[in-house]
This record gives C-alpha cells, sequence and structure tokens, in this order.
C-alpha cells in the first residue's frame, strides 16, 4: 500500500512538472526535430488513464526528452537516447480500464476518420510508443476500382503516394501524413515519380541514429534497376527523405526482391522478409544493420517452393516465429502456406496450409502483413490480407483483417466478414452482421473452374458435371454460381459451417433460365432441423430472403440444389447471419 502510494505521488508530481514544460514559457520549448514532435505528442496524454506504476516511468522519461529536446547543443546520440527511452515507457503505458471492443468490418472500402477514402496497400502497421502507424501505397488504379468495381484495371498501378495513418484501437484511423509522394528523391538526382514501381514497404525504429526508416521496393531505369530504396524520417510521421538504394541484397539470386514486408522481434531487432525476385521460389530473413538501418545485411534463407511464392510476410505467436506466403500468380487470393520455426533465421520446418485459409483463398485475399497485438488478457494476431485493384478484381474493399489465434501446435485463422476487436485486452468475438457462409461468391483463381473452393458437389441424376462459376455475378462481381445442363439432372454444392446457435437470416441474389422443376437453398442445422427457400424464376438478378430460421449450434450444413429438364440456375452473394446477435449488436 505504501509503495503503492509513492509511486502516485511521483506520477502526480511528475506530470506537473510536464505540464509545466509546456505551459510555462521560461523553459526551452521542444526544438522542431523528431524528439520534439514526440515530446509534444505525448504531452497530450492524461495520467489518469493509465495504472499509477506505468505513468511514473513514462513521466520521468517524458521530463528528460523534453529537456533534451529543448537543448539546441544536445549531441545526436544524446537525442537518440531519449527519443527511445521515451517510446519504450509509451510502449509500457498500461491503461486504467480494459478498453472497448470496436467493430471490424471486411468486404468494404475504409474511410479514415475524417471520412476520406484509405488508399493504402501493400504496406503494414507497427507500433511506435503507445500509437499504431500504418503505412502503405496509394496507386491510381486504386481510385478508380473503389469508384467502379465492377471489372478490372489492368496495369494502373501508378504511383501516387505513401501515406501514414495513426490508431490506438486497429480500427478507427487518423490520416496524418504522405510520408512521400512522386517528388521524394531516390538519389542521382531522380524521383519516385520516375519508378516504374514502387510498393511492397515497411518501417523500422533505429535505436542508435533515433530515425524511422522506410524500407520499399522500387524498380528504377534511372536507378539501375531493381532493388530496396531505404528511405529516413525524424518521427513516425515526418516526410521522408533518400537514405540509401541498394540492388542486391548478398546471397539472393538475383536484384531486387520478391515481395518483402519488414518484421521487428521482440528484441527490437529489425528484419527484411522476401523472396528472389525471379521465380521466387526461396524465402529470406535479412537483418536490417544495427548501425542506422540503411543497409540490409547478408540474407539467409529459410525455405523454397519450385512453384514460387510471394506476399512475404511473417508473424510471432507464443514465441514461434511464422513465414507466410500465398500462390505466385499475381496479385490473387490464395491459400496462406506457412513455414514455423522457434528461431528467425534457422530451423524453418516444411511448409503447409495455414488452417482455416483453405475454405475461401484467406477470405479472398493474398497475404499482406501481420500485425501482433499482446493485450492484457490475450496476445492475437491480425492478419491484413489484400485485395489488390489491378487485374485480379477480387470483391469490395482493399484491406480485410482477420484473426489468427493460437489454441493448439499450430496458429488458426478465422475467416470473418465482421468482428470486434479489444486493442487493450487483445481480445476478440464474431460481429454481429458476420456472414457465416464461405466464399460466398463463388471466387477462383479469375478462371471458370467445375469445383469451387469451400463447396462440395453433389449430384443425384443427370450429367457428371453441373456445376460451375460463371463470369458476371450479382452487382458487378467478378464470378457467379451455375447449377444446370442442357439435359436432365439433379444436384448442386454443399458447405458444412460452424455457427453459434440464434435466429438466422439466409439471403442470396438468384437468377434462373429455362424451366426449373426445383431450385432452392436449405439450412440444416446440427439437430438435423431444416429450413428451406425456394427461388422462383427470374431472367434477372433478384436478392431472396428467408428470416427467422432457428439454428442450433454445431455444424450447419448449407444446400444450393436446382433440377430440370433444361435449365440453369445462377447464384451470388449468399449470406447467413445471426439475426439474433445482429439485433445486439
Amino acid at each position: 500500500m505504501l509503495r503503492h502510494w509513492k509511486l502516485a505521488a511521483a506520477a502526480v508530481l511528475l506530470a506537473a512538472t510536464v505540464v509545466s514544460l509546456s505551459a510555462n514559457p521560461a523553459v526551452a520549448a521542444p526544438s522542431e526535430g523528431g524528439l520534439g514532435h514526440l515530446v509534444r505528442e505525448y504531452q497530450t496524454r492524461v495520467p489518469d488513464k493509465y495504472t499509477a506504476g506505468s505513468w511514473a516511468p513514462f513521466a520521468k522519461a517524458l521530463t528528460t526528452a523534453a529537456g533534451v529536446a529543448g537543448n539546441r547543443s544536445a549531441a545526436t546520440s544524446e537525442v537518440a537516447s531519449a527519443k527511445t527511452a521515451l517510446m519504450n515507457a509509451a510502449a509500457d503505458l498500461k491503461a486504467a480500464d480494459e478498453g472497448t471492443f470496436q467493430t471490424i468490418t471486411n468486404n468494404t472500402f475504409w474511410n479514415d476518420t475524417s471520412g476520406n477514402p484509405i488508399y493504402s496497400q501493400g504496406g503494414g502497421v507497427f507500433k511506435f510508443g503507445d500509437t499504431y502507424y500504418w503505412y502503405g501505397v496509394h496507386y491510381t488504379g486504386a481510385e478508380l476500382y473503389r469508384a467502379n468495381p465492377t471489372r478490372k484495371y489492368d496495369g494502373n498501378v501508378g504511383f501516387v503516394s505513401i501515406p501514414v495513418y495513426s490508431s490506438k484501437d486497429l480500427v478507427n484511423w487518423k490520416f496524418e501524413n504522405r510520408v512521400a509522394t512522386r517528388s521524394t528523391g531516390v538519389g542521382n538526382g531522380a524521383n519516385l515519380g520516375g519508378a516504374g514501381w514502387v510498393g511492397r514497404l515497411g518501417v523500422s525504429y533505429n535505436e542508435n541514429t533515433g530515425k524511422y526508416v522506410l524500407a520499399v521496393q522500387m524498380w528504377h531505369t534511372g536507378r539501375g534497376g531493381h532493388g530496396v530504396l531505404l528511405l529516413q524520417g525524424d518521427s513516425p510521421t515526418d516526410t521522408f527523405d533518400y537514405g540509401y538504394f541498394q540492388t542486391q541484397i548478398t546471397n539472393s539470386p538475383t536484384t531486387g526482391t520478391g515481395d518483402q514486408t519488414v518484421f521487428t522481434d521482440d528484441n527490437g531487432k529489425d528484419y527484411l522478409i522476401f523472396s528472389n525476385r525471379e521465380g521466387r521460389g526461396r524465402a529470406f530473413v535479412a537483418k536490417f544493420r544495427e548501425s542506422d538501418s540503411l543497409r540490409i545485411e547478408p540474407a539467409v534463407q529459410i525455405g523454397s517452393n519450385s512453384s514460387g511464392r510471394e506476399g512475404n510476410a511473417m508473424f510471432k505467436l507464443d514465441g514461434k516465429y511464422y513465414h507466410a506466403a500465398s500462390d505466385l500468380h499475381g496479385w490473387n487470393s490464395s491459400v496462406t502456406h506457412v513455414l514455423e520455426s522457434s528461431g528467425i533465421q534457422s530451423g524453418y520446418s516444411g511448409e503447409y496450409t495455414l488452417a482455416g485459409t483453405e475454405m475461401d483463398y484467406s477470405h479472398v485475399t493474398q497475404t499482406g502483413f501481420f500485425v501482433t497485438v499482446k493485450g492484457a488478457k490475450q496476445n492475437t494476431v491480425i492478419f491484413a490480407g489484400d485485395r489488390w485493384a489491378d487485374f485480379a478484381w477480387n470483391g469490395l474493399g482493399y484491406n480485410q483483417w482477420m484473426p489468427v489465434t493460437k489454441t493448439g501446435a499450430r496458429p488458426q485463422f478465422h475467416s470473418v466478414s465482421q468482428w470486434q476487436f479489444n486493442a487493450i485486452t487483445g481480445e476478440w468475438r464474431v460481429g454481429p452482421r458476420n456472414n457465416y457462409v464461405l466464399n460466398p461468391d463463388f471466387q477462383a483463381d479469375r478462371v471458370t473452374v467445375s469445383t469451387l473452393t469451400g463447396w462440395t458437389n453433389f449430384r443425384e441424376s443427370g450429367p457428371s458435371s453441373i456445376v460451375t462459376n460463371v463470369s458476371g455475378g450479382a452487382i458487378g462481381s467478378r464470378f457467379g454460381l451455375r447449377v444446370g445442363a442442357s439435359q436432365s439432372y439433379a444436384g448442386g454444392v454443399r458447405q458444412q459451417v460452424a455457427v453459434p446457435g440464434g435466429i438466422y437470416t439466409l439471403s442470396l441474389s438468384a437468377k434462373t433460365s429455362g424451366s426449373l422443376s426445383s431450385a432452392q437453398v436449405t439450412v440444416t442445422d446440427a439437430s438435423g432441423n431444416s429450413r428451406t427457400l425456394n427461388i422462383p424464376g427470374s431472367s434477372g438478378w433478384t436478392r431472396r430472403e428467408l428470416p427467422g430460421i432457428p439454428l442450433a449450434a454445431g455444424t450447419a450444413t448449407i444446400t444450393i440444389r436446382a433440377a430440370s429438364g433444361n435449365g440453369y440456375l445462377f447464384a451470388d452473394a449468399l449470406g447467413l447471419v445471426n439475426a439474433s446477435a445482429a439485433g445486439q449488436g
């Protein structure tokens, strides 16, 4: 009790000191450099929002940092040390309450807190101090696709900028700055506007220089071709400037990199996760040079696959490292392939599929990056998948975020269209408007197929093949399901999913051609109880809905069936939503 009282008293005293630094004109104001920026940012923190035990060291670090920032003769090393100590103390702040759940909704285009579009692809989220910062690339094609997401946009990867957004809860994102633009210099008088490709980036913090270093793929004929561009800034939201352009990483067989991300380990060491550029069959982990992070050290190969992999990224959960990547087929969705190890640069397992990604192509995304949240109650990894606006045409929304947890020997991906997350405790739960159907839009790898991922074909009579996906789905989506034949048949597709008990609404868009003797969607719960939505004939896409379906907790079976002598059922945008949960959300 006495120790707690002393800590609280110290916190009040230090907080008053910090307030006096910003309010008393006799005290030197923080400089305009990166440290001054951080001091001003952290002076907005309120003591009673944090525990006394975590506030006291933070307030002390803030006081010290303010003094260094106000000292124009402070050495560079002193500034870097004060900045690092302040960020570490801020990162250790513990909220006085348990936070709140915020809702993440996928399959839509996201906006920032000002209501403007978030254009951020192929980047990463990094926590500096107590704040998360999201960096990515804004492409011209992203604007076109958002305005009209009903077609492909081939080759629209013109670079606009690298924006940065900030958040405390990983859900509400405030636009901060464009850390790099087309006018950003890249050495030898060249700039980013002259690059043929800019993308796949991440940011690290260097404790020795106090600089934030952005590593980004660049292809620039005026700078010698492919390589890793390293830019640096004084604060997470600073305008970043040229640091170095590295065309070759030792031990990689090609110049430049295949897809890449930045991973920061628990000890603060930073690594570039990448594959070789041509073929992309080898997975590498390479350290950033510790002195200034402006060079990538010799890479260590941790795995290989002759088919090639892209979307290379890494996360750490319960002491193990996981390298994740997608199939190599040009910005399209796929299952997620994983290598695991207890050491970051050695001892990786053979490749396996991340459980939960096999039913719907990782929620119809390509591996983008991961965010590990160490909450007060549990650790949760966020899988940040990309849906590119370029030629893949993968559905609404560029950014699809899903939770990854570990309850057994291996991690589990949870494909949810809506979920709620508490960034303080690390807890998550399924959202009230979540669609429990997996691959509800019948996507595939840009081709028509007779077996759709996540669905099982069944045939009662007629020809052996009566199922395919066809181009031109409902509301402009790329594909829809077609069941039928030009002769007598009966059959369709079915899927089994785990659902909680509740009252559900079943919905879909459907149309028909020819004359069908039967067209329906049936849901059967774990107790064997069934409800059926009959689909009448319609030459155009029509939305159908069946509310009030009681489902017992457990495995539910969704069946789409048609029968005809010469006719077809088309279905798309299938939904199964727990209406009883939605009413509470």
